[in-house]
């Protein structure tokens, strides 16, 4: 049974993303879920000096150990103000100081959902545009938008054209865990 890791980059307690990650990783047959909280992973800003004093923060360990024992990963971008949260950047700031490969060239399934009709788009384009260079092993996307029209927990995506649209990424991704 293949292990998928997925979580919002959001650290909001109600987080659609973290609903639409949760939803996509769970679509995968066969396979087993770890969805993870960012709240559970809450270190403080990283820097150089915070690490020169203490080293790598035990929560960015743990997160990396996730990504690790994985053979998948899934994760649903919040967008603020354009780009990554705060909570997600910081995250992947100190995982990025354990070892430079951050995703383990793992496959993974980028998403992105917003109320509006833009669903996140602009920061799920910087995740693709960064991660595709960090990672050569498959990376698919799916931009969600209007969330609290187009999806339900009791149906998924519920507008035919975007599921159809989530479902060929999906199989993409899933072929290649």
């Amino acid at each position: 049974m293949k292990k998928i890791v997925a979580f919002g980059a959001s650290s909001s307690k109600e987080s659609i993303n973290k609903k639409l990650a949760n939803f996509a990783a769970n679509q995968v047959d066969e396979a087993s879920v770890y969805l993870l909280d960012l709240n559970s992973f809450e270190m403080p800003i990283y820097s150089v000096d915070k690490e020169k004093e203490s080293g790598i923060h035990p929560l960015a360990v743990a997160f990396k150990e996730y990504i690790k024992d994985a053979d998948g990963i899934v994760i649903s971008f919040a967008e603020h103000n354009g780009a990554y949260s705060a909570a997600f950047k910081n995250i992947f700031d100190w995982i990025s100081r354990i070892d430079q490969d951050v995703w383990m060239n793992k496959p993974m399934f980028l998403l992105a959902t917003s109320p509006g009709a833009r669903g996140g788009q602009t920061v799920l384009d910087i995740a693709v545009n960064k991660f595709k260079f960090m990672n050569k092993n498959t990376i698919t996307s799916f931009s969600l938008p209007s969330f609290y029209q187009n999806f339900s927990e009791e149906e998924g995506i519920k507008e035919e054209t975007l599921a159809k649209a989530f479902t060929e990424q999906l199989n993409t991704f899933a072929e290649a865990l």
